[in-house]
């Protein structure tokens, strides 16, 4: 059986809820869900500059819980611009 995720404080939120390539039907493409812990970590970390173990204290996890959130969370941005994928944001609740 699985741990039980901690709750995570999230204070950014995602403008939309989908980033396509343009000029392709969603329907012609696989999407990647990025779930709102993720996006959390990397406003922290990317866009606002916080080192990992301040954002991580403002999330309430661990700094190797957000070094994994933010690992998962670049791999599937850059998987989605590189392989013209749906990045679409999903709620963790």
């Amino acid at each position: 059986m699985a741990r039980p995720k901690i709750p995570r404080t999230i204070c950014g939120q995602a403008a939309n809820i989908c980033f396509k390539p343009n000029g392709i039907p969603m329907a012609q493409l696989e999407q990647v869900p990025l779930a709102e812990d993720e996006i959390e970590a990397l406003r922290l970390v990317d866009l606002l500059g916080m080192q990992q173990q301040e954002a991580a204290k403002s999330m309430g996890i661990s700094r190797q819980t957000l070094a994994n959130l933010v690992k998962g969370a670049r791999y599937k941005v850059v998987d989605s611009l590189i392989n013209s994928k749906a990045l679409m944001t999903k709620n963790i609740n």
